[in-house]
């Protein structure tokens, strides 16, 4: 499996079609696959911390990624699950400050990395991918105004349906597949409560629950009790 995930090429990528890399042609293309990377990460494993300066750029090619900060008790407050075909850490690069964030893969995951030069380099020469980027980042800002409203505003109960939908929606055709901890963490309250509103939502036939794994049953109740 390790082997073949190192072997990846950007011409051969089914996710850099739907990534900010879309609008290359076949030399870029080439091009882009010279100057990346492609590793194996293992569930667990880290991209980049709060606090470091970032050295590139992340595409990823297979797998979950978590976006998270911590708060001053150290609990993590997850802000973000990249899926295959996104870029994450080129936002830093502009700033030129240290990551305000950190990144670490939910599952095993196929990620290829870009060097900062190379990666602004491709900003400098190509006007069309430098647009994607402006566009994404605007997208961004808004995706985010909205999340934060509604995890500020809402019970925990309306905040759980939210992110289930969510959630849903970034998993597609699979089963969520978080850690209670982690969707805790998603939702911005206590394991322990995220456990008794699951069993609630499970006997409400909203949702099933396979061990680990979250089964979306109702997606319009939930949609309807988000608010969203």
């Amino acid at each position: 499996m390790e082997t073949n995930h190192k072997h990846v090429t950007c011409e051969n990528c089914i996710s850099r079609k739907k990534s900010l890399f879309s609008c290359f042609d076949n030399e870029n293309v080439t091009d882009l696959n010279h100057h990346k990377s492609c590793n194996y990460y293992k569930k667990n494993q880290g991209l980049f911390i709060d606090g470091s300066f970032p050295r590139g750029i992340y595409c990823l090619n297979d797998g979950k990624v978590k976006i998270f900060t911590r708060g001053d008790g150290g609990k993590e407050q997850i802000i973000h699950i990249a899926t295959s075909g996104e870029v994450i850490g080129y936002r830093s690069m502009f700033s030129g400050d240290p990551y305000g964030v950190s990144a670490t893969t939910l599952e095993e995951s196929n990620i290829c990395f870009i060097a900062k030069d190379d990666f602004l380099n491709m900003l400098d020469v190509n006007a069309t991918f430098r647009n994607n980027i402006m566009k994404e980042l605007s997208k961004e800002l808004g995706e985010r105004a909205i999340l934060i409203t509604n995890m500020a505003q809402k019970p925990v109960r309306d905040r759980l349906a939210f992110s289930l939908v969510m959630l849903n929606s970034i998993y597609k055709d699979e089963m969520i597949n978080l850690s209670r901890e982690d969707l805790a963490n998603f939702v911005g309250t206590a394991t322990e409560t995220i456990i008794r509103l699951l069993k609630e939502f499970k006997d409400d036939g909203l949702i099933e629950i396979h061990t680990r794994k979250i089964e979306v049953i109702d997606l319009k109740k939930l949609i309807q009790i988000s608010g969203k």
